[in-house]
């Protein structure tokens, strides 16, 4: 595999490819991750909050039953491998983008695949927000509502922060691994032409590049949890 990697031949056809792709593709990846950060955040969210309030203890108990079931929902797609999960939804990613090849319509998988994550992330920050904080406005006649958009939410923002973070990183992954089934950005460019092809050097770079942006995102994640953590003293 690595044999022809300094071949003048092939070396200059790599750089040819990197440079009329890479920055597309980068756009591409970037664009599709996210959006679908964004999406799954938005279904996630709400879950999330749900899982801690709506149990039995919670601040605004809901049926057992439907406890259940959410759980058993977000249990079951989060153990289903990405690379299943898209395959498992192209009936859904047709009829809602007409077509499963692409970059767009990747986003439809990547969503169902992000969000049962995500609630598991909101549920854990929301329930490192102390209980007596909790308590303290539920005795000034706080409704659930209010106790969840003044409180709990607002409480739990730099952990949400770190989370959301690991979130978008562990969809950046994902996307990589959509290029198998024709989704576009990086992933396809190390597919198609690292591995189909054997031009090494487009997958290793291909692959830098998706590290570089996980590095970026990590540390604008971290340094906004921490700028944002009341907890932590400012100088």
């Amino acid at each position: 595999m690595f044999k022809n990697l300094l071949d003048p031949e092939k070396f200059n056809e790599a750089i040819e490819i990197i440079k009329s792709q890479f920055l597309l593709s980068t756009w591409e990846t970037i664009y599709v991750t996210v959006l679908a950060t964004l999406f799954a955040f938005i279904i996630g969210l709400p879950l999330g909050v749900i899982l801690v309030t709506g149990e039995k203890d919670g601040i605004r108990p809901l049926p057992s039953a439907l406890m259940k079931v959410i759980n058993v929902v977000i249990n079951i797609l989060r153990s289903v491998p990405f690379l299943i999960l898209m395959i498992l939804v192209f009936p859904l990613t047709r009829l809602i983008c007409g077509t499963v090849v692409g970059t767009l319509p990747t986003v439809v998988p990547l969503v169902i695949a992000a969000f049962p994550f995500i609630a598991r992330l909101v549920e854990s920050s929301l329930r490192e927000v102390n209980p007596n904080t909790i308590e303290m406005a539920q005795s000034l006649g706080a409704s659930p509502m209010n106790i969840i958009i003044k409180v709990l939410i607002p409480e739990s923002v730099p952990s949400l922060l770190s989370n959301m973070t690991i979130a978008i990183t562990t969809v950046l992954g994902y996307t990589a691994m959509s290029g198998i089934i024709g989704g576009g950005g990086l992933g396809k460019i190390a597919i198609n032409y690292g591995y189909y092809r054997y031009k090494t050097l487009v997958m290793i770079c291909a692959v830098i590049l998706l590290i570089l942006l996980v590095q970026i995102l990590q540390t604008i994640g971290t340094k906004l949890a921490v700028k944002l953590d009341k907890r932590i003293k400012k100088n």
